[in-house]
C-alpha cells in the first residue's frame, strides 16, 4: 500500500509542477525575478545564464524534501514529494535546454503534433524580450490555440 501511495505522490507532484512552473514563469520570472530571468530572453553566447538560478532553487527544493523524507520517518512522504519535484526538472531541462534551446547538441527533429506545439508554444513566448506582454508560460504543456501553423 505504501508503494501505491508513494506513486501516487510522485505522479500528483510531477502533474502539478507544471502548474506551479507556469506560475513562477508567470508572476515570479516575469515578476520580481525578472532580473534573473531577463538574461533568458537575450541573445547571448555564455554556458551559463543568471536564469539558470532558478534550477539550483528548484533543485534545492527537490534535494531538502527527498533529505527529509529520507531521514525522517514520520516525514517520508516528503520523499515521494522531492521525487516528483526532481522527475519535473529531469524533463523540464530535457525539453527546454536541450531540445528547444538546444543548450546540449543533438540532433533531433519534433515529428509528434504534441511536442511541435509546446516547441512552438515555447518560440511564441520567446518573441516578447521584456517581462510585459508574454504568452505561452507553460513548459510541458501547451493549450491546441499554440499548435504549429498549417500552411
Amino acid at each position: 500500500m505504501q508503494t501505491v501511495f508513494s506513486t501516487i505522490l510522485i505522479i500528483g507532484t510531477f502533474l502539478i509542477m507544471e502548474g506551479v512552473a507556469w506560475a513562477t514563469h508567470k508572476y515570479v520570472m516575469h515578476g520580481f525575478l525578472w532580473r534573473w530571468h531577463k538574461s533568458h530572453h537575450k541573445i547571448h553566447r555564455h554556458t551559463l545564464e543568471m536564469n539558470d538560478l532558478f534550477a539550483v532553487v528548484f533543485s534545492l527544493l527537490s534535494i531538502s524534501l527527498i533529505f527529509s523524507g529520507t531521514f525522517f520517518s514520520e516525514l517520508k512522504w516528503l520523499m515521494s514529494i522531492g521525487i516528483g519535484v526532481m522527475a519535473y526538472g529531469i524533463f523540464y531541462f530535457i525539453f527546454h535546454d536541450v531540445i528547444v534551446h538546444r543548450r546540449i547538441k543533438i540532433r533531433f527533429k519534433a515529428r509528434h503534433p504534441y511536442l511541435k506545439r509546446i516547441i512552438n508554444a515555447h518560440y511564441l513566448h520567446h518573441e516578447t524580450h521584456t517581462k510585459e506582454n508574454g504568452k505561452a508560460f507553460g513548459f510541458l504543456y501547451a493549450p491546441k490555440k499554440y499548435g504549429a501553423k498549417k500552411s
